[in-house]
């Protein structure tokens, strides 16, 4: 069975990571400059050409900053107990006991559906996780915040690619910290975005917690 699974691993790299597009590198400009001529330059023609020597030099510069910078490769692993591909329809289904690994995220389910933009090098369009999902983002820490963790859990989730969003429904709810919010209806709909913001159309509770402090000894 785990043979199984590194084949879908394998498999799927090639199916999900299809965000890479091709990369290529620009050939180096060649200087065409005519050899120059044994005339002396009078001493006003003399900054002149200094000072197109330096332009030349800063457009070189400026033409390796702008040569295409290759792009780093995203390896996402998929997990599962068996894999069906359908290339007619541009989808793959995976079942039983998924788990998906992605630098971007960390997935769990029954099932996962994944359908791939049938445009050219688009690579993946959305993917479906259905029973016991399990959706984990993290954000690393900036200048303008700290790092935070969101765990989701719910009956259904929907990926896209385009946006980046989690759609969690059927009974959502997501913790972050020691803060909890739970939809209070079957209707409640919350959306995990790919900057740790959540966002809920629907009723729900939000559970918030605090760490008692330390008492501290009197003096005496």
């Amino acid at each position: 069975m785990r043979e199984f699974r590194g084949v879908c691993t394998v498999l799927c790299f090639a199916v999900m990571t299809g965000f890479v597009h091709g990369q290529g590198s620009a050939p180096s400009t060649l200087s065409s400059r005519a050899p120059a001529k044994t005339i002396e330059k009078t001493p006003a023609e003399k900054p002149a050409a200094a000072k197109a020597s330096e332009k030349s030099s800063d457009e070189k510069a400026k033409d390796k900053k702008t040569d295409a910078v290759p792009k780093e490769l995203i390896v996402t692993e998929i997990y599962a107990d068996a894999v069906v591909f359908d290339s007619a329809k541009s989808i793959g289904i995976f079942t039983g006991h998924i788990v998906v690994n992605d630098p971007r995220f960390q997935i769990q389910g029954d099932k996962l559906t994944i359908y791939m933009s049938k445009k050219q090098n688009e690579g993946l369009d959305r993917a479906v996780v259905e029973g016991n999902v399990g959706v984990v983002r993290e954000r690393p820490a900036t200048a303008e915040a700290e790092a935070s963790r969101m765990v989701g859990r719910s009956d259904h989730a929907v990926y896209t690619a385009k946006n980046g969003n989690f759609e969690l429904t059927g009974n959502p709810r997501v913790q972050q910290g020691l803060n909890t919010h739970i939809a209070t209806s079957p209707e409640t709909v919350m959306i995990l975005n790919e900057n740790g913001q959540l966002q809920t159309t629907g009723p729900s509770r939000t559970e918030i917690r605090q760490e008692p402090k330390a008492e501290q000894t009197p003096k005496p």
